[in-house]
């Protein structure tokens, strides 16, 4: 037995018609207040039912064009429709969708004996977009039974977005979110999150420069040294993308009495700050194991490969999250702490051009490269051209005799034209022929002439 309220009356008496003429549920009546259910029908089941009838909306949906797992960048347009399907008539006060992308910051801190936490949050907003499918005007609009499509589309801002990231006390995400406000009701949502990248080329001075670096360490224990160890490592250049394989060229120098074993290692650091707070988390993303250098000796990498596995790229232009990658080489040294050498990574988004190298860098153009001369002059010389069509003097002075005369040129009006530089025709002359032997021999009485007086 379920109550009715006064104003659901008409309604119920329609109800129970199109669920004795739509179900099994015969043995339904409506006695003054109340519906009044037999046995074979369920009190679960006619709620159920009970809640799809007063349910207008069948399906509420928001799609975006483009694939699924499509990235934006800044300056693109977001576009998709909304797709509502309704069972019967339905009245709507309005509906908006709203673009919105925003970085946030986020942790607790306990400080003391107390349960007392500090709250630490900071919020960037990078974009905030809408736009009224169905505009509130005062009035209600009533929508057919059916499938309703409503198109919508927004342009990111020009300037660089920062590229979507998720972490452990904070995130940057964007999403495109619709409102459906109907009168008597509650408000419908619908959320869906999209991707940005910004994009980070390598191809650009900076990030093409190599990067070098020397360390050295004493090895001790208690009062008593037992020599050092020195790191010497070198990269070609700053910037990478992902799949990328980095040559590492380093060498070290063990003078101690032990062994060592040289590593190399690629490190994420993840920065969060709000309040002037800063909270960090380290990850090693790829590794690198050299042989052991005994003791007294030296080992040289001559470009031992380590490569970039699957990451998101560098996050540099936020300012309370950022991602930052290094290049760590380090050596155990006995007695004391770990030796490191760091050098900066920056991992970007577009990779090194076919023709970029070395020698496109700003490196190459403030140092001269033997190597790239090298390449620059060809191993053999060029072949002299094919003599075949060289003519004679005679031949020459027959073809210019066969040339129709020209008819003079009237120059006089040269002086009333401006000052323009004026290029004479030239006819090249046949090359000389080519002898062993010298038609003008120096005489052998002449002196040689000194040639540094």
């Amino acid at each position: 037995m379920l109550h009715v309220s006064s104003w659901f009356w008409p309604f119920a008496m329609c109800f129970v018609q199109h669920l004795k003429t739509t179900h099994t549920c015969t043995n339904i009546s409506v006695h003054h207040e109340y519906l009044l259910v037999s046995r074979p029908c369920q009190t679960a089941e006619l709620s159920s039912l009970l809640g799809m009838a007063l349910n207008s909306i069948k399906s509420f949906k928001l799609e975006l064009d483009g694939p699924a797992d499509a990235a934006f960048t800044g300056g693109e347009v977001v576009s998709g429709q909304v797709v509502l399907e309704l069972r019967r008539d339905t009245r709507v006060h309005s509906m908006k969708v709203q673009g919105r992308g925003v970085a946030t910051t986020h942790w607790l801190e306990n400080r003391g004996m107390n349960s007392v936490y500090n709250d630490y949050t900071s919020k960037i907003t990078y974009f905030r977009k809408r736009q009224h499918l169905i505009r509130d005007n005062g009035e209600v609009t009533v929508l057919p039974a059916g499938r309703h499509e409503f198109p919508f589309s927004f342009q990111l801002p020009e300037e660089t977005l920062v590229t979507s990231f998720e972490g452990k006390h904070g995130s940057i995400r964007y999403w495109v979110k619709v409102k459906l406000h109907r009168p008597w009701a509650t408000v419908r949502k619908i959320k869906r999150e999209f991707t940005v990248i910004e994009p980070i080329d390598i191809n650009t001075p900076t990030l093409l420069a190599p990067q070098a670096g020397a360390k050295d360490k004493m090895a001790r224990a208690w009062y008593r040294n037992f020599g050092e160890v020195s790191i010497s490592a070198k990269i070609d250049r700053k910037g990478y993308t992902p799949g990328e394989v980095i040559p590492v060229f380093a060498e070290f120098d063990n003078s101690t009495s032990r062994s060592v074993v040289p590593k190399a290692y690629i490190t994420q650091t993840q920065t969060f700050i709000a309040r002037g707070t800063m909270k960090q988390k380290r990850a090693v993303v790829g590794t690198l194991y050299g042989d052991i250098v005994g003791a007294r000796s030296r080992e040289t990498w001559h470009g031992r490969a380590i490569k970039i596995p699957p990451m998101g790229p560098s996050i540099l232009q936020c300012r309370i999250i950022k991602v930052e990658y290094m290049l760590k080489i380090c050596v155990d040294v006995p007695g004391t702490s770990k030796l490191c050498l760091e050098l900066p990574l920056v991992i970007g988004t577009i990779p090194l051009h076919p023709f970029g190298s070395r020698t496109s860098s700003v490196s190459s153009q403030y140092s001269v490269n033997l190597e790239w001369l090298r390449m620059a002059i060809p191993e053999q010389p060029e072949s002299p051209p094919d003599y075949s069509s060289i003519v004679t003097e005679e031949e020459a002075e027959q073809r210019n005799n066969a040339v129709a005369p020209q008819p003079a040129e009237d120059l006089s009006g040269i002086l009333e034209r401006p000052l323009m530089a004026f290029l004479q025709e030239f006819r090249f002359r046949p090359p000389p022929m080519y002898s062993e032997v010298d038609p003008n021999p120096q005489p052998l009485n002449m002196r040689r002439r000194c040639m540094t007086c």
